[in-house]
């Protein structure tokens, strides 16, 4: 995956062929030129459809002919999701495709005009000359188990995000409308409360009913952890409640459709994770990392899904570098600027392993003391986020050699970290 920047630079040869393309929704731009920069030719529009792609295949050939070029390599920069079809039939037709990094087209617009105007026709040029450069990467496509549990992936990330904007709409309505609720229930997403909300929102609408009507709706749903108490505080709760009344049928309608949407997510999250889980069982590398405790599926197939093949990466540093967690840092001079994480990587990847640590540091022993050793006792004690970060990047070197070389987790090992002085030590 990883070449250095004279390798890259070395497959621009003399009898090489570069083409930028800027990628549309409907519409793509290439332009051509030569090692040195040199364009051949007006640029090309062509369709985002299979006819398109084909009148893109024969102008690269004709140009090959043309210039007696026996190689040629394709740049484009990664567009949200336009590129997929394009960068699947390539790969089809085993031709090169290389992405260049969005940032350095953006930030390379005003090298040749001065100017920083973007454009269909622009774009191109831009991204060819980065590619004449050096300054690309090889597109990873994941494949088989891998490219399904990507989207497995994304698509629990995706429910999971919908029931968490859906918890945030229907607190911000408890608070208009029924205030004195989290009395009553201090979970509002509960099976005995969601089953109140369903059928009985409105505080105008509870102090209706009496508490064994109350606690009947709890019974023909075989709710038993409430019972007449909880129906008699919720009646009380009603009666002293200073939410709006001002517009009851609406808000009614309101909830119900939010808890009605909320019931259909919840199925949908358990659904997504059975999936995830049934993927997961056909990788061994996933029950390997489980073997860790406190690393669970949603975890161990969150790391897997956007690293995808492991043994495309020589080191555990690229790997740490792809998800954005190595360091940057701004100095000048006598000026020593604040060290932080880049970012510039797979967002997602961050968000697993930093939620990934929170387990650990909270389920394992072993993570849990350097946790304590790295916020506490080491010579130059870290803040708490940047200890789970550190313990992030610990994270991937102990998968990394887990899945190359096939050992196990070793608590004590990883234990040596901790360095503690002499005298303390020997006491």
């Amino acid at each position: 995956m990883y070449c250095t920047q004279n390798e890259k630079i070395n497959q621009v040869t003399e009898s090489t062929l570069v083409v930028g393309i800027d990628i549309g929704s409907k519409t793509h731009y290439a332009r051509a030129f030569n090692w040195r920069g040199i364009e051949f030719t007006k640029y090309l529009r062509f369709d985002n459809t299979a006819a398109g792609f084909k009148v893109l295949d024969q102008w690269i050939l004709n140009l090959q002919k043309k210039h007696h070029l026996s190689e040629f390599l394709i740049g484009a920069e990664p567009t949200g999701h336009y590129w997929y079809a394009l960068a699947d039939h390539l790969k089809a037709n085993q031709s090169s495709l290389v992405l260049v990094n969005s940032t350095h087209v953006k930030q390379s617009k005003a090298l040749d005009d001065n100017n920083p105007s973007k454009s269909d026709q622009k774009d191109p040029k831009v991204i060819a000359k980065l590619v004449i450069d050096g300054r690309y990467n090889n597109p990873y496509l994941p494949e088989k188990e891998h490219a399904e549990l990507r989207v497995a992936h994304n698509n629990y990330l995706r429910v999971k995000g919908d029931i968490s904007r859906l918890k945030n709409k229907v607190q911000r309505w408890l608070k208009i409308y029924f205030p004195e609720y989290k009395e009553v229930f201090k979970d509002p997403f509960g099976e005995a409360s969601v089953e109140v909300l369903s059928r009985l929102a409105l505080p105008s609408h509870i102090m209706k009913m009496d508490a064994e009507s109350i606690n009947e709706i709890f019974r023909s749903v075989n709710i038993r952890a409430v019972g007449i108490k909880r129906s008699q505080r919720l009646i009380e709760a009603a009666k002293g409640s200073i939410g709006r009344k001002t517009e009851p049928v609406a808000a009614a309608m309101e909830i119900e459709m939010l808890i009605e949407e909320y019931r259909l997510k919840t199925k949908q999250i358990d659904k997504a994770e059975q999936f995830l889980e049934s993927i997961c069982a056909r990788i061994p590398s996933a029950e390997k990392l489980e073997e860790i405790k406190g690393i669970g599926p949603i975890s161990s197939a969150g790391f897997l899904a956007e690293v995808g093949d492991i043994s495309r990466f020589q080191s555990p540093k690229q790997i740490q570098a792809y998800s954005g967690l190595n360091l940057k840092e701004t100095s000048s001079g006598a000026h020593k600027g604040k060290t932080e994480i880049n970012r510039r990587g797979r967002k997602r990847l961050r968000t697993t392993l930093f939620q990934a640590v929170l387990s650990l540091v909270s389920n394992n022993d072993a993570f849990k003391a350097l946790h304590h050793y790295n916020i506490n006792e080491k010579p130059n004690p870290m803040k708490k986020k940047q200890s789970i970060v550190a313990l992030s990047c610990k994270l991937i070197r102990i998968f990394y050699a887990m899945l190359t070389k096939g050992v196990s987790f070793d608590p004590e090992k990883m234990l040596k970290d901790i360095q503690r002085p002499t005298f303390l030590a020997a006491a």
